[in-house]
Parts: structure tokens; sequence; C-alpha cells
């Protein structure tokens, strides 16, 4: 089968100052097109290092995607080290001169430095990927059989490049399998309850369909995975086992696609024609964010009220003072006038409303770090739930809306059941 390997270069990369989102979606695209990737390797901004990753990667893989190191400044190495990996010589590419020129005269309406003009300088060893969305043009180089394609780092720039020209033209190259995939969320179980489960059904798999365990927020996605060059075969025998997961964990199962739970909530809210606000104090918009996000949210999110303080929540959410001083922010009774106040201000059909401790600091003996009050519900009925998560400010952050949004998602089921 052929295989990719995906080379990052920067030392940025390496020193945590950039997340490597590049080798992620490259992964995700290649998967789509039936490339497997076996190696993912980063590596700083040095000759011996670069040089060596390519020919151990090459040694594994037939597809090496590089990205990086190809901007104008004494640190981007990466075109003179395969310049002289492929025993080239650098000429002038003259479409791309012509990209470099068009974007500084007429885009940017600066002037040309030398170095932006040596951006058109390729080995004359590769064909010339042009940029449509910047200056700096990829490359693509074959060896041995193997195909090499160095492409910017700039993710915009990177994935013009993939979509546009290296992935049809790989293609065209190789012949790659059919790769799919089924996936389902559960909820309310933990990974090793599922396992033990599930445990003869994943004995039961044919070498060609894996399962894996994907635990994060505190629910579980369980993936199928197949690969073969019957495609009709291959989804044909891969939906067959997943009808039979989906029957072994309905209890729990949350829905069989691989969707986010923000994205779930509002297909839900918009099946429905409802909408839904949100009222946060310790997730400071995050929820909203989340909701937000989702193309066409206008149809089922009305709004917030970020209500961090005593005063705002008395203010805009009409949340008793008195009831903030006797039992706290962090408190059934707090979230719950949060709801309504929500409900009153906002005038949506549903609500949620979150108050905690994200940490580190804050923390009482009755109330540590991670303790969270979340209401959900509309204006005949709020339900209220106390949660108690055990990690960092993000991660406490990130439990709280992915809770938040299951425990709407439930409300929501359970209330279009209590009106048929």
């Amino acid at each position: 089968m052929t295989q990719a390997s995906i080379i990052t270069i920067g030392d940025e990369l390496l020193i945590g100052q950039v997340i490597d989102t590049n080798s992620a979606w490259m992964a995700q695209q290649l998967n789509i097109a039936g490339i497997m990737v076996i190696r993912r390797v980063a590596v700083g901004d040095a000759w011996d290092e670069i040089w060596k990753a390519l020919n151990e990667e090459s040694k594994h893989a037939d597809i090496v995607l590089i990205t990086g190191g190809l901007g104008p400044t004494s640190d981007d190495i990466t075109k003179p080290l395969l310049n002289k990996y492929f025993n080239g010589n650098l000429v002038v590419d003259e479409g791309a001169l012509q990209n470099v020129k068009y974007i500084f005269e007429k885009v940017l309406n600066r002037p040309l430095l030398v170095s932006n003009l040596k951006q058109a300088e390729v080995p004359d060893t590769c064909k010339v990927i042009q940029n449509k969305r910047g200056t700096a043009p990829g490359m693509w180089f074959e060896k041995a059989g193997k195909v090499f394609v160095s492409m910017p780092g700039v993710p915009y720039e990177m994935k013009g490049m993939m979509n546009d020209y290296v992935i049809p033209e790989l293609c065209t190259h190789f012949i790659f399998p059919h790769i799919t995939h089924r996936t389902l969320l559960t909820a309310g179980i933990g990974e090793s309850f599922l396992a033990e489960k599930i445990k003869d059904f994943e004995k039961s798999l044919p070498v060609q369909i894996k399962l894996a365990y994907l635990p994060n927020y505190g629910m579980v996605r369980l993936r199928l995975s197949a690969v073969g060059f019957d495609r009709i075969a291959v989804e044909k025998e891969i939906q067959a086992y997943f009808d039979t997961l989906q029957q072994l964990v309905k209890e729990f199962l949350v829905t069989n696609l691989d969707e986010p739970m923000e994205k779930i909530t509002g297909k839900l809210l918009i099946a429905r024609n409802k909408t839904v606000s949100t009222a946060e104090s310790c997730t400071g918009g995050y929820i909203a964010h989340l909701l937000t996000s989702i193309s066409g949210s206008s149809a089922f999110y009305v709004g917030s009220v970020v209500s961090y303080s005593y005063k705002t929540k008395e203010d805009l959410l009409n949340v008793s003072k008195s009831v903030l001083e006797i039992k706290g922010a962090v408190s059934e009774e707090v979230v719950i006038q949060m709801a309504k106040g929500a409900l009153s201000t906002i005038q949506s059909d549903y609500v949620i409303a979150v108050s905690g401790i994200m940490g580190p600091d804050g923390g009482l003996p009755d109330k540590p770090v991670g303790t969270v009050w979340i209401a959900v519900g509309n204006k005949n009925n709020i339900q209220a739930q106390k949660l108690h998560f055990r990690f960092d400010r993000e991660r406490n952050t990130q439990l709280t809306a992915t809770n938040a949004l299951n425990m709407l998602r439930k409300f929501i089921l359970a209330d279009a059941v209590a009106n048929t």
C-alpha cells in the first residue's frame, strides 16, 4: 500500500511557540483520498536535521510532504537544501516571478526587495507548484520512485496547494485504496466499561476493520476503519458492523456521526425550530463561541450574557443579591436564577447557564477547583446539576461547555417526548 510521511519544519514548532496544525489537516485530507499517513515528523531550522529527516522518511514512505522554511529570510533554508539534496541548480521560474511582482505591486502596494525576488528561484530538478495565495512556490521532486513535495508553512497557502494540485497529482501517480470510517459518540459510560461491554464484538472484527476508542471531554467516540480497493464492498462491510455496534451501545449513544456536541445540539434545535441562549460565568462565553462556530447558527442561537461578576449577575440576569451572598455564585440556586434571567432577558426557547471554579485558584473546602453548576431548561422547567472536574483551567472550561451542551441535548429530547 502506498504510504505517506509528513515533515514540518521550523524551530517555532519545537519550542511550542506555534502549534503544528498543518500536519493534522494534511493527514485528514490524505486519508480522505485513500493515502495512509504512517509518520509525522517535526524538525527545526537545522540543515543536518532536515537532511536526515528526508533520508529517514523516504525509507518508510512513498510520498514525503514537507511544509515550512520557504520564506525570504535567512532562517528559511528548505529550498537551498532541497536544491542540493536533488542535485539541482537554482533558476528563476517566470511564473513564480510574475506572481511575486503582482502581489507586491498590485496587492500589497509595497516595494520589492531582493529577498522577495529570490523567492521566484527554484531548483531546476523540480516541477513548480504555483502559489495562488502567496509568494513562495511549491516544489515537486521525484527520486527513485518516491515523490517529495515541498510547500509553504503558512496554512492558508499550503491548503491551497494541497487541494488544487498536490492531491489530484498524487492520484494520477499512484493507485490508492478506499479508506472509510464510521464514528459514533457515547456519553455516560467510561472507556474501560465500554470496552468490556463490546469486547466480543471487537474480537469478531475481521483484520481489515479496526476499532479505535477516542475518549474526550468525559465522552467516548468509537471509530471503525476499513481499507480496501473495492469501494462498494468496503462500505457495505463496515456499515454492517457499524449497525451492530450501534445496537450494542444504544443506551449510551449520542450520535452516529462524527460531529462535535455543539453541532449535534444545533441540529436538534433547527429540526424543532427552537432557539437557545446562554448565561455564562466560569466559561466566559466559550459555550457561545462553540455554538456560533457552527455555520447557520443564527437559525438557533439568540445571544449570551457573560455575567462574571456578582453585579453583572444581579443587573443583567436578576440574580438575587441575598442568594449570591448566602449561597455563593457557584450554587444551584444561582445557576437556576441565571437561567431564568437569561430566558426573560434574551427571549429564547431554551437556555444554558453555568457557574463554577475553573482554577487554579479560587477553590474552597466545600467548593474545590473544578466544582461546576450547570442549569438547562425552558420557561416551564429548569434542571440543574453539579459536576466536579479535576484538570487545569482550560480543560475544566472545555469539559463544562461540552457537558452543558449534552445536558441541553438530553433536555430537548425529553421535552419533545413529553410534548408528543
